[in-house]
């Protein structure tokens, strides 16, 4: 692992049961946008992996 590896390896924004009690409101209501946005996106990748599910299920029934 280079300079370059290390410089790029991020802190995550959002950490789950974070004390919230220093944050501002304009923070909370961005970190409720990201919460979200993340829920949208794992529930379209579950719906992606149940209609693969399907698919392959009525093709092996078949």
């Amino acid at each position: 692992m280079d300079l370059d590896d290390i410089r790029r390896i991020k802190k995550p924004e959002i950490v789950i049961g974070e004390d919230l009690a220093l944050l501002s409101v304009a923070e909370l209501e961005h970190r409720v946008h990201l919460l979200e946005s993340e829920i949208v996106r794992i529930r379209e990748a579950i719906a992606g992996k149940q209609s693969s599910k399907a698919a392959a299920d009525a093709f092996f029934r078949s």
